[in-house]
C-alpha cells in the first residue's frame, strides 16, 4: 500500500478519530502486525501538538500462554502500578487509540472458563477507574491488517497478497482510500446527523424487529434517549470525535430489562478470540434466557453470563443491508467492520452518552434511568435483506423505519 495513503489514514485517525489536542497525552495499543504504521499514528499524535504518546504492545499468544500458565487468582490481579496508571489515566485523560489487527481465532482452544473468571476479577478491580473516565476522554478504534486475520478473510490468496487484499478492504471502508479522508468523514458525519435528527424528532419508546430468518424482537426504549452517530462531543472539553472507524451507524441506548422475543445473527461474533456461528438468543423480561449457536455455543452461554447486565441490551444500531461494508462482499469476522454491514444490537454495557443531556447526572442516575451496566460490550450482527424496524411513539403509533433492510424513509 502506498505510504502517502497510509499516512492520510492515520492522519485520519489522530485527528478525525480521537482528534488530539495540543498539550494532550496519548495512549495507543496496537498488536505486533504493522509496527510502520503505529510508528506513523505515533508521529501524527506528535505532529497534532501531543505532548506525549505511549505505545503498549499486545500480542494474542501471549494472551494464550497466560491463560494456559497463569492460576485464575494471577489472570485477575491487578498490580499496584497498574493502579497507579488506572488513577493517573483518570486525573490526565489521555487521548486512546486503538489499532486491532487480531486474527479472529486466535484464542480457539483456550480454557474460555478460566480466561473468563480472570477477566471478571480485574474487572471488578478496574471499574471504578473506567466509570470515571465514562464520557471523559477521547477514544478511537481504527484497523490495520495482520496476516492471519488477512488469511481468514482470504484463505486462497499467498499472505502477502491477502494482506494487500484486507489494507485495501480497510482503507475503502474507512473511507481512506479515495479523496481526503478528512474531508470525507465531514460529509458522511453530516449524513449521520441528519438521520438522527428524523430519528429523534418521532419520540421513541419501542423499537420492534422482524425477519423471514425467525427474528421477531420488541425491545424498549428510555425516554431521554436519542440516536446519535457518527461524531461524538466529549462533554467536558466539547472536542468531536469519532470513535469508530469505519461507522455506518446511527444507534441509540435501550433500556435495560425490556426486550422480549427472540433473535437470529446474520454474521459471526468474535468473542474472546474464537468465533460464534449461526446463533440466536431469547429474551424474557428484559433478559437472554436461551442461547443457541451452530458453532462456540459455550462461549456464547460464557458471554451472557459475564456479569449481571451481560445478558441485557446495551445497544440498538440501525445500518442499511445496503452499506459500503455489506456491498463490499467481505465477511471481515471482525466486528468493527461486521456491525457496520447491517443492523446490530449489543449484549452488556450501555452508552450512557446517549441520553440528553447526560452531563447534567450522575452515572449512578443514568444507570437508575436504565443504562444497563456490564463489563462486556458486544455487538452481534442481526440485518438481512428482508428486516423491517418499526417505531413504536408514546402515543402508540408506528412508523416504519426499516423495510426490506433499508431505510424507509
Amino acid at each position: 500500500m502506498k505510504k502517502t495513503i497510509l499516512r492520510n489514514y492515520a492522519k485520519l485517525i489522530v485527528r478525525t478519530g480521537a482528534n488530539v489536542q495540543k498539550g494532550q497525552s496519548v495512549m495507543v495499543y496496537a498488536g505486533l502486525d504493522q509496527p510502520e504504521f503505529v510508528e506513523m499514528v505515533v508521529d501524527e499524535a506528535y505532529r497534532a501538538g501531543a505532548s506525549e504518546v505511549e505505545v503498549e504492545w499486545r500480542h494474542q499468544p501471549l494472551t494464550r500462554l497466560n491463560v494456559r500458565h497463569k492460576s485464575v487468582k494471577k489472570l485477575g490481579e491487578v498490580k499496584a502500578w497498574e493502579e497507579e496508571k488506572q488513577r493517573w489515566q483518570v486525573d490526565t485523560l489521555p487521548a486512546r487509540i486503538h489499532i486491532i489487527s487480531d486474527d479472529p481465532d486466535g484464542l480457539a482452544g483456550v480454557n474460555q472458563a478460566k480466561y473468563a473468571r480472570g477477566m471478571q476479577a480485574r474487572y471488578a478491580k478496574l471499574k471504578p477507574y473506567i466509570d470515571a473516565r465514562e464520557n471523559r476522554e477521547q477514544w478511537c478504534i481504527a484497523a490495520v491488517p495482520g496476516v492471519k486475520w488477512a488469511k481468514k478473510v482470504f484463505p486462497s490468496l499467498p499472505k502477502g497478497r491477502a494482506v494487500e487484499k484486507l489494507w485495501e478492504a480497510i482503507l475503502s471502508c474507512s473511507r481512506a482510500l479515495e479523496g481526503d479522508p478528512i474531508s470525507n468523514w465531514i460529509e458522511h458525519d453530516a449524513y449521520l446527523a441528519s438521520r438522527c435528527e428524523h430519528l429523534n424528532s418521532l419520540g421513541l419508546v419501542a423499537l420492534e424487529y422482524k425477519s423471514s430468518n425467525g427474528t421477531d424482537l420488541r425491545v424498549g426504549l428510555i425516554p431521554e434517549a436519542q440516536f446519535i452517530g457518527g461524531g461524538e462531543r466529549i462533554r467536558i472539553n466539547g472536542v468531536l470525535t469519532n470513535p469508530n472507524i469505519p461507522s455506518e451507524e446511527v444507534f441509540i441506548t435501550p433500556r435495560a430489562g425490556e426486550a422480549e422475543g427472540i433473535v437470529y445473527a446474520t454474521r459471526p461474533l468474535s468473542f474472546q478470540g474464537v468465533l460464534i456461528e449461526d446463533f440466536s438468543v431469547r429474551f424474557e423480561n428484559g433478559r437472554a434466557v436461551e442461547v443457541h449457536a451452530g458453532k462456540n455455543e459455550a462461549a456464547l452461554k460464557q458471554l451472557i453470563s459475564m456479569d449481571e447486565g451481560s445478558a441485557m441490551l446495551g445497544e440498538c444500531a440501525l445500518v442499511p443491508y445496503d452499506s459500503p461494508i455489506r456491498n463490499s462482499g467481505i465477511m471481515f469476522y471482525n466486528t468493527l467492520f461486521d456491525e457496520n454491514a447491517a443492523c446490530h444490537l449489543a449484549l452488556g454495557r450501555g452508552y450512557s452518552s446517549n441520553i440528553r443531556n447526560y452531563e447534567k447526572y450522575s452515572l449512578e442516575e443514568l444507570r437508575a434511568l436504565g443504562v444497563n451496566d456490564s463489563m462486556v460490550h458486544e455487538d452481534f450482527m442481526i440485518g438481512s435483506a428482508d428486516l423491517s424496524v418499526v417505531g413504536v411513539t408514546a402515543s402508540g403509533e408506528r412508523v416504519q423505519l426499516f423495510i426490506d433492510g433499508g431505510w424507509a424513509f
